[in-house]
């Protein structure tokens, strides 16, 4: 297995698998460990393990879309499963599930909230029942399971709504957070940062983490290294290299997902091919898939 020094030690005991196995891996989802993503790691920690306060801190994490905020939000999830308190006859007698996430729903909706948040505990109720009810069947909930942290991904949904309702939808959130002892966490693009300032209050209550997109330099090309660990190939890429980190760069714009999207299609191509590594010529015969805002794979959707 020394030959293949250049990938990582998972990565290695799936190379001698057939093409299909190797492009069943290579499409799995992968996480890589960067500096940006380890720091709002931190930042959520701290908020989940901060101690009761009368006034709980919240995050938003904001940036443009395909950029790798809700990998990092599914990655702190996973860091934090639930914890389950059993007997002495170790029947479980308690759940603490610690946080919640949901998708914001579309329009800033008092009663649309509350419905998303139930339907993440699999518990009957009505959604005909007046919000005023459903609000408190959401409390009950979260204090049975002990949960410190609301995680609302796609929260500049509530930037469909009207002003009035952005408002609204805040103060709701506010309620809840000074009730609950609960800290709020929203992810969105950049737009949703100007549903803070539907208040002064709420501005206050938030600190912001952006993530923007890589810039060509030594962290770029570093990245592009770890990354070359996690694929497939049977021979190295050197995708660090000044050029082929260049070519990357001007396709992708620097955006984590464009530029996970791209090694992906350079992948199959090195397999497919039965050339095993990425040169520079299977680098630049994707560059026709770039728009003027990104890459976009031709079988890929972006959602």
């Amino acid at each position: 297995m020394n030959e293949f020094s250049h990938l990582h030690e998972s990565v290695r005991q799936i190379i001698s698998l057939s093409n299909q196995e190797r492009l069943k891996y290579l499409y799995s989802d992968k996480w890589i460990g960067y500096d940006r993503a380890k720091n709002i790691l931190d930042l959520l920690d701290d908020l989940l393990n901060q101690p009761i306060r009368i006034r709980p801190q919240s995050l938003l994490i904001v940036g443009e879309p395909n950029i790798g905020k809700t990998t990092i939000i599914r990655k702190f999830v996973e860091r934090h499963p639930q914890t389950n308190i059993e007997d002495q006859f170790n029947k479980i007698i308690e759940v603490r599930k610690h946080h919640l996430l949901i998708d914001a729903p579309i329009g800033a909706d008092e009663k649309k909230l509350y419905i998303a948040i139930l339907e993440q505990f699999l518990v009957a109720f009505k959604h005909t029942s007046p919000a005023i009810q459903l609000k408190h069947q959401v409390v009950h909930l979260f204090r049975k399971f002990h949960i410190r942290m609301l995680i609302i991904d796609e929260i500049h949904n509530f930037l469909t709504g009207t002003p009035l309702k952005q408002r609204e939808i805040m103060n709701v959130l506010k309620n809840l957070s000074n009730e609950l002892n609960l800290s709020i966490v929203g992810v969105g693009t950049q737009e949703a940062v100007q549903i803070l300032y539907s208040d002064q209050q709420h501005a206050s209550r938030f600190d912001v983490a952006e993530l923007t997109t890589w810039a060509l330099d030594s962290n770029f090309r570093k990245l592009l290294a770890s990354y070359e660990k996690l694929l497939p190939l049977r021979q190295p890429s050197g995708l660090a290299d000044k050029e082929k980190a260049i070519a990357i760069h001007q396709i992708s714009n620097g955006n984590l997902g464009d530029i996970i999207r791209l090694l992906m299609d350079c992948t199959k191509e090195a397999i497919d091919s039965g050339k095993e590594n990425i040169d520079i010529s299977i680098i630049n015969h994707f560059r026709e898939r770039k728009t003027n805002q990104s890459y976009r794979s031709i079988l890929s959707i972006n959602v």
